[in-house]
């Protein structure tokens, strides 16, 4: 996985997001200079079950890549029976996610709970890398709790069991997305182990990116909700790090740009008529923080279909444009 690390040509990574990074949000990102996508988090009990939207999941192209896969589950045959599956497909990296802290993950003892259960989650680990020619990495917290920070004996385990890198985010399972991430938890694991560490947790802006790589010593960050309406941070990380320099951002009409070939090709993945759907969350994103934005998204959320919320945002650029000039 270091290989992998150094051949990517940029240290900043898309963590996977539930409901957000498909196949549409990763091809968008990846102009931009992010070195390494991830799918959302899939379950291994659906994937064996071969569940039509767990399948869907899997969708990729050839230009989705470099690509991660990430499988959630508590068995270790079920979870390394889904990791053999998942190899046909050639990914760069299997991820076993033992960090989720959503209660329905939790309540199956996967994700987070396995932050509780080191020996299980050593035994699931052990055989995926077992069962897979595929370089196999962990994604943990740094603990369940804040008094029961584990993360750096967890990476050992991680390590020992044949991982080749593990990420961490600095928040404890309970903490869920609230607070802020604890960096020195990140540092901790990066003096504890010799396979590579991803840093991940409040990383809002390219700088927050440089300064965790500076203060953790990690090998590269991945970037979560960061990313969300905002695939310019990757382009903003990879300009920081070559120069120092702060990236401009994009002008209105370049972001109007990416707003609507990301909405066509969720159409294209999804149809039409449910990307009228699903696409709602991402215009709220690309629109957080401009002027006039709570207007724009008041009058969106009362619009039914693709004509008239497109015309609605070409409207709400125009002004944009004026009110500029």
């Amino acid at each position: 996985m270091s290989g992998l690390i150094n051949a990517l040509g940029s240290k900043a990574l898309l963590a996977p997001l539930a409901g957000i990074t498909n196949l549409p949000f990763r091809l968008i990102a990846r102009p931009f200079g992010c070195g390494l996508c991830f799918t959302e988090m899939i379950s291994a009990n659906g994937l064996i079950r071969e569940s039509d939207k767990t399948i869907h999941y899997l969708a990729t192209c050839p230009g989705d890549r470099p690509l991660g896969v990430q499988l959630f589950g508590s068995d270790p045959a079920i979870v390394a029976q889904a990791a053999v599956r998942v190899a046909h497909l050639q990914p760069d990296c299997i991820d076993i996610n033992m960090g989720c802290p959503v209660r329905k993950v939790i309540k199956t003892g996967s994700g987070a709970a396995l932050m509780k259960n080191l020996p299980l989650a050593g035994r699931i680990i052990t055989a995926v890398v077992k069962a897979v020619a595929v370089p196999v990495t962990v994604k943990i917290r740094a603990g369940w709790s804040p008094g029961s920070i584990n993360a750096p004996e967890f990476a050992r385990i991680a390590e020992d069991a044949g991982a080749a890198a593990v990420t961490v985010h600095g928040r404890t399972a309970d903490q869920g997305f609230s607070g802020h991430a604890d960096w020195e938890v990140i540092a901790r694991v990066k003096q504890a182990v010799c396979i590579p560490v991803i840093g991940n947790g409040d990383i809002w802006q390219a700088k927050d990116a440089v300064r965790m790589l500076r203060e953790t010593g990690c090998d590269a960050v991945m970037v979560g909700r960061g990313a969300l309406g905002n695939p310019w941070i990757f382009q903003g990380i990879g300009q920081m790090l070559s120069d120092g320099e702060t990236a401009a951002g994009p002008t209105l009409q370049q972001r109007l740009e990416i707003i609507k070939k990301h909405w066509e090709t969720e159409a294209d993945f999804c149809g039409s008529r449910l990307a009228e759907r699903t696409f709602r969350k991402h215009l709220l994103w690309y629109t957080k923080g401009l002027a006039g934005s709570g207007r724009f998204r008041e009058s969106v959320g009362k619009l039914k279909d693709h004509h008239s919320m497109l015309t609605e945002l070409e409207r709400y650029f125009e002004r944009l444009h004026d009110s500029s000039l």
